[in-house]
């Protein structure tokens, strides 16, 4: 199917970041549930589309970065809703995961799989966000 090749340097190539682009039908709700779940801070906001919805939200939890931007199914930009559930799992390892996932139930998110100690030497879950992002939230045993 594909043709073995060796793996390209990233560095010759320019890469300089990938960041996740989250596609949402609300931008504005998930922005917000994001920085009070997550504690991400929104450091970018483009201007509003023709239907009043940013096009992109940036946001930075420590070194690390996101974006969210609205579902325009004439871009081929689908939120889980439309595709019936997220086609990535979004993993995050944090210091106490009970409390991080705690908060995004509080505003509005399910649990998936609880957040619990595994054999494998973690302790996560998995966690859908009111916008049908999967999330697994992992860190220490406790």
């Amino acid at each position: 199917m594909f043709k073995t090749l060796p793996p390209p340097d990233p560095m010759m190539g320019g890469m300089k970041s990938l960041s996740p682009r989250l596609i949402v039908s609300d931008p504005d709700s998930a922005s917000a549930f994001y920085q009070v779940a997550l504690g991400a801070e929104e450091v970018f906001r483009a201007p509003p589309g023709d239907d009043g919805r940013p096009t992109v939200v940036d946001h930075r939890i420590g070194r690390w970065s996101f974006r969210v931007s609205p579902a325009v199914s004439s871009w081929g930009w689908l939120s889980p809703g439309d595709i019936g559930g997220s086609a990535v799992l979004l993993e995050i390892e944090v210091d106490d995961p009970d409390g991080v996932g705690d908060r995004m139930i509080a505003h509005g998110a399910e649990v998936i799989v609880p957040i619990e100690n595994r054999p494998y030497g973690k302790r996560s879950g998995r966690i859908r966000d009111p916008f049908g992002h999967l999330w697994i939230i992992t860190g220490e045993l406790r």
